[in-house]
């Protein structure tokens, strides 16, 4: 039980650091949203007219007063889920927005990671046990020539071979223009067809942490004196590998998994950006562009509280499978 709470406490505090820094670091950026805006609308050669500024500041409702007036503002905004209008996608309000692209990246990025780590695991787990054969040899060598290509490069190589070339799958965006988001098949259709490209690139590279970690960590664990008994009683390399060694070095596995899930609130950037994804990843990109705060402190939070989250569970579900670890915290 001491474990388990002093996880919690851990989690509350940090959550707390995290929450203020987030309130922190948007207003250490250089620059005004509001001037920006202005420059925009009236081109940058055109010198910017202060009241302008200043009318712009209070349609966006700009945060004013002191630092710390804004910051208990900031507390009670987040207590009751009001984040604001965003700068970038006005009149819309944040969590709008934030509404609407989450769900294109959380079945997106949430699905290949998913498979990722599944195929990931299942490769590192056999080849490890199929260590020093020509298994072993391909699936490693393999995985680590494949890490090494530019990500963006392989983006670029699906869409001009599928995309241009073959003319199979679109290149960009999330839907045709002659669609209609709603609950059709002809949407659901054209949205499964946009989302190839990308889904492959992230499933191209997305396995190949699991497959060096899965491996590296059942090797090891193979080695240790339990795996050694249990060959001397003549148990099978099968149920030694599954029983003595999967079922140990996945451990840290399950923990990186569970922060890559909470992670994928944030999207992927570079993925989206390429594709023209309409995600979490592609509007925190027009955030920091456009200097939107309020939507970017939103997305950070959001990100914040789901890699936090996973963790803690991460951390319970560590806790359930692996008794030593409450034994150590509780010695």
């Amino acid at each position: 039980m001491r474990y388990f709470l002093r996880r919690a406490g851990f989690f509350a505090a940090t959550l707390w650091a995290a929450v203020t820094l987030n309130f922190l670091i948007p207003r250490l950026q250089p620059g005004d949203p509001a001037e920006a805006i202005v420059a925009r609308l009236s081109g940058r050669s055109q010198a910017i007219d202060p009241a302008q500024v200043a009318a712009v500041r209070t349609m966006l409702g700009a945060p004013d007063g002191t630092l710390l007036t804004q910051y208990v503002n900031y507390l009670g905004a987040v207590l009751r889920g009001e984040f604001g209008v965003s700068y970038t996608y006005f009149p819309y309000p944040v969590t709008h927005m934030i509404g609407q692209a989450l769900w294109w990246t959380v079945i997106l990025v949430g699905v290949t990671h998913v498979l990722s780590f599944a195929a990931g695991t299942l490769l590192g787990a056999w080849a490890a046990h199929r260590r020093n054969t020509r298994t072993d040899s391909v699936i490693t060598l393999g995985s680590t020539f494949v890490g090494t290509l530019p990500f963006f490069w392989l983006a670029l190589m699906l869409i001009y071979l599928f995309a241009i070339t073959l003319n199979w799958f679109p290149a960009r965006g999330g839907y045709g223009p002659g669609s209609n988001p709603g609950w059709s098949w002809i949407f659901f259709s054209d949205a499964f067809q946009h989302s190839v490209l990308p889904a492959l690139a992230l499933l191209i590279v997305g396995p190949i942490g699991w497959i060096i970690g899965m491996r590296n960590n059942m090797v090891q664990t193979l080695g240790e004196d339990y795996a050694r008994l249990a060959r001397a009683k003549g148990l099978p390399q099968r149920r030694i590998a599954l029983t003595y060694g999967a079922r140990i070095a996945i451990l840290p596995n399950v923990t990186g998994f569970a922060m890559a899930l909470g992670g994928i609130l944030g999207g992927t950037v570079l993925v989206e950006s390429i594709f023209n994804y309409p995600g979490l990843g592609r509007m925190m990109l027009d955030s920091v562009t456009n200097r939107d705060y309020p939507l970017m402190q939103a997305l950070f939070l959001f990100i914040t509280i789901g890699v936090l989250l996973a963790n803690f569970l991460a951390d319970m579900l560590y806790g359930v499978l692996d008794p030593r670890v409450r034994r150590e915290v509780a010695a």
